[in-house]
């Protein structure tokens, strides 16, 4: 089945060496041509298969994003890493562009899924119920996944494309996640599937805050009620699908928890000094608490996110008070903001997405779109080489514009 456009642009370049002409037109028989596979007997696959590569793509997203917003600093010896942490990724580095989720790859894991649920969508949209049991349920959970898909491509980069088209902008890729949350809540909704429905709610209020709708975010928002989350699954015995902060950090040690997030005292940001030294003898190590095997789900969704973008959509004192809700629940029990906390609402709210969201993947665009300051600072030394930069949002990598003909 077709996956990335990077897959193309490796072709692209191979066919360009006639040494490998012979071998691109072997076929190979433990493959199915795709017209043999997107048939109707295989819609549950096809649908489950592109969810897991959106699970795959948000769960090398969360570790990526984490150390380019300083939820993570990477421990590693391995240079290639090294531009996530410092903040200069270029658009020439292959570790952001094509490298898979479990390499912690993010451009072609995300444009993956968004793909591949774009496509689930399109089949399921092309056959019947008769056809498809649970056609309307599938249909949904696939268009919000490529809807989140979208979601990630505007928040981490500073531009996407969509089927080699032109460069688009955040706001742009928001709009086209927004047209698949709309999608997907038809669907949830003539298939009386309430998670699916609330799952594309959550999804099209985080699109809609993203681009400054805070009358729409408010509205989708309030409608997911209290409990309601929706989990990426995951798996001990298939790495592809492991829980790959937990893995990351909690079992192989590639990357340590920030040192701005490790004495909060906070149970939502809860965390372990190993005290031990990195491989890369320059950091400690510090462990997160919040995912705590391999198997641990991680959300897609959740209505603690909702309640995020409710408060940020009304502000004021509304919005205080839903922050401190929050505060108050099983579990967290802390007291309320104080009246100099209160007094900055969006101090305040910055802060709480900042611990509620701790390691979910939300963590960089919030650096960019609430213009926080950026730790190390900009100009620091880099203790592996070279200094920290400046950069707020990823580049568009240089093998899409290679491979794209409506790129300059």
């Amino acid at each position: 089945m077709m996956k990335a456009m990077a897959a193309a642009t490796g072709l692209g370049l191979l066919s360009a060496c006639s040494n490998f002409d012979r071998l691109l037109t072997v076929q190979t028989p433990s493959r199915l041509a795709e017209s043999s596979y997107l048939v109707p007997a295989n819609a549950a696959l096809i649908s489950a298969s592109a969810v897991a590569d959106y699970e795959c793509a948000l769960g090398g997203y969360a570790v990526a994003s984490g150390m380019a917003a300083g939820e993570l600093f990477d421990a590693t010896q391995t240079a290639a890493r090294w531009n996530y942490d410092r903040r200069n990724v270029e658009a020439v580095d292959a570790q952001y562009s094509t490298a898979g989720c479990e390499g912690i790859g993010v451009y072609t894991p995300i444009n993956t899924a968004r793909y591949t649920n774009d496509q689930a969508v399109a089949k399921l949209e092309e056959w019947t119920d008769a056809q498809v049991p649970n056609r309307q349920r599938l249909l949904a959970t696939n268009a919000a996944m490529a809807g989140f898909s979208l979601v990630l491509l505007g928040e981490g980069f500073c531009q996407g494309t969509i089927n080699l088209g032109k460069a688009m902008t955040s706001v742009q890729l928001f709009d086209s996640a927004e047209a698949r949350f709309t999608k997907a809540i038809t669907a949830a909704t003539a298939a009386g599937d309430q998670a699916a429905l609330n799952l594309a709610y959550a999804g099209r209020a985080r699109a809609r805050i993203n681009k400054g709708d805070r009358t729409g975010a408010a509205a989708d928002a309030a409608r997911i009620p209290t409990g309601f989350v929706f989990n990426a699954t995951a798996d001990a015995t298939v790495g592809r699908r492991n829980n790959r902060v937990f893995q990351q950090n909690n079992q192989s040690f590639l990357v340590t928890v920030g040192p701005t997030f490790r004495t909060l005292n906070d149970p939502r940001v809860s965390v372990t000094n190993q005290n031990r030294l990195a491989a890369d003898q320059v950091n400690q190590i510090w462990t997160q608490n919040k995912f705590t095997s391999l198997t641990a789900t991680y959300p897609i969704a959740s209505w603690i996110e909702a309640q995020l973008i409710l408060a940020e959509a009304r502000g004021g004192a509304e919005g205080i008070a839903v922050l401190n809700t929050l505060r108050a629940r099983t579990g967290v029990a802390l007291p309320p903001l104080s009246a100099a906390e209160a007094a900055n609402f969006t101090a305040a709210l910055v802060e709480e997405r900042r611990r509620e969201l701790f390691l979910q993947g939300n963590r960089w665009f919030d650096v960019k779109r609430f213009n926080q300051t950026l730790t190390p600072a900009t100009g620091t030394t880099y203790p592996k080489g070279g200094v920290y930069g400046d950069q707020r949002c990823w580049p568009l990598p240089d093998v899409e514009r290679l491979a794209n003909p409506n790129l300059g």
